[in-house]
């Protein structure tokens, strides 16, 4: 059913609520994974039209995505990973219709409703922005 699965993760500790919830999942249909990071800094939003060099956030992001994909490729899942900038809501969806992805599977945080309509909701905009299946896993 699930071919390909895009996971976002985020460079913090909510990402291991989804990559652990994902693997029975991807295990049981067979699935490869695509581990997505958007870097949303000025460098990485920037990096290309204003020709900048790599900032620190985009070296670190980068091994952190070489880590995850590692863990995953050790326990016997195909994985790819990619570092993506911009708006994370807008690239994350683009890179799931470009991938044909056919399930987005991420961790949110538990802030309520009120911060989510002040600080915004990656989520939310991403659920509301495509027609791929998406999954929510609470963080712990």
């Amino acid at each position: 059913m699930y071919k390909k699965i895009l996971v976002p993760l985020e460079n913090s500790p909510t990402d291991d609520t989804i990559v652990a919830h994902i693997q029975p999942l991807a295990r049981l249909h067979g699935s490869s994974i695509l581990l997505v990071h958007v870097a949303d800094g000025f460098g990485a939003r920037y990096r290309e039209g204003l020709n900048l060099a790599d900032t620190e956030e985009i070296r670190e992001d980068a091994a952190y995505l070489v880590r995850r994909r590692a863990e995953l490729e050790a326990a016997g899942f195909p994985v790819e990973a990619t570092l993506e900038a911009g708006e994370p809501a807008t690239r994350l969806t683009e890179v799931a219709e470009r991938e044909a992805c056919d399930l987005i599977a991420m961790a949110t945080h538990r802030h309520g409703k009120v911060k989510d309509i002040v600080l915004g909701s990656v989520a939310a905009a991403v659920r509301h922005r495509t027609q791929i299946p998406v999954l929510l896993v609470p963080a712990r």
